[in-house]
């Protein structure tokens, strides 16, 4: 299998979700790993904006053609937007899943983003289950 991406720039969750700070909002979405193991992405569920969302909990779901998985979020906050593409073209998170955010938050606390992994601790988690 090809090494996963984890580019620098994003944060990673131990279940695959990312976090690229940009000032004082978030924009979240999954990695590489998290798409590849999917498969072909079929539909996304997020939530609307004005929702609040905890660090580790459920935030959506997302089905590709053999499965449904929940959306855990890497960091809590209000999320502000929902990114209205992904529900015309859920693949595109296969395509491009740095590029295919699916949440953008405001309000979080930078304190969670210490408990999220680097690129380089989350290539060598992703490592382990390969």
């Amino acid at each position: 299998m090809a090494e996963t991406q984890a580019p620098a720039g994003y944060l990673f969750s131990e279940k695959h979700e990312w976090v690229k700070v940009e000032g004082d909002t978030a924009l979240i979405g999954i990695s590489d790993f998290a798409q590849s193991a999917l498969g072909d992405i079929v539909f996304v569920d997020l939530p609307k904006a004005g929702k609040n969302i905890k660090q580790f909990e459920t935030f959506g779901t997302i089905e590709s053609v053999k499965a449904a998985e929940d959306l855990y979020a890497p960091i809590g906050g209000e999320v502000i937007e929902s990114n209205p593409a992904l529900s015309k073209n859920p693949g595109d998170v296969n395509a491009k899943p740095f590029d295919s955010w699916m949440i953008k938050v405001k309000g979080f606390s930078p304190s969670e983003l210490e408990k999220l992994l680097s690129p380089e601790k989350y290539k060598k988690l992703v490592a382990g289950l390969e």
